[in-house]
């Protein structure tokens, strides 16, 4: 709970697993975090081996953060707690969470999560080889 027990936390696990890489990337999100929020949490997922970074190429002072396996095995929980959202809350999803349920629909869990983590290590692989 130390790690996960924060609402910020998940959201920018989330926004890892849906391409965001940047801080500033993260502070575009919807839920509008703030930016000692975001630092924080971004230490301490990285302490907790769950996230890294590398630095831009372009420009030095950009960091672009990644997951590290341990973090992309956090997938399966949070698929859970996303499919946990839509059957127990009656809300309006985001545009974004309407088209990735459309994309997963026909797949069971087991191959959602598998197909997910599988492309999040292949894009994970195209940033560390810049």
């Amino acid at each position: 709970m130390d790690i996960f027990g924060d609402r910020w936390t998940l959201v920018i696990i989330r926004d890892l697993f849906n391409g965001k890489k940047s801080f500033r990337e993260f502070l575009e999100s919807p839920e509008k975090i703030s930016t000692s929020v975001l630092a924080n949490r971004l230490q301490l997922l990285e302490g907790a081996g769950i996230t890294n970074h590398i630095l831009s190429n372009k420009d030095k002072k950009v960091k672009w953060y990644y997951l590290t396996d341990r973090g992309i095995d956090i997938f399966p929980i949070l698929y859970e707690m996303i499919y946990w959202s839509k059957r127990n809350l009656d809300q309006e999803f985001h545009p974004f969470s309407k088209e990735w349920f459309k994309k997963y629909d026909s797949l069971t869990p087991e191959k959602t999560i598998i197909e997910n983590q599988k492309n999040y290590k292949e894009e994970r692989e195209e940033l560390l080889e810049l």
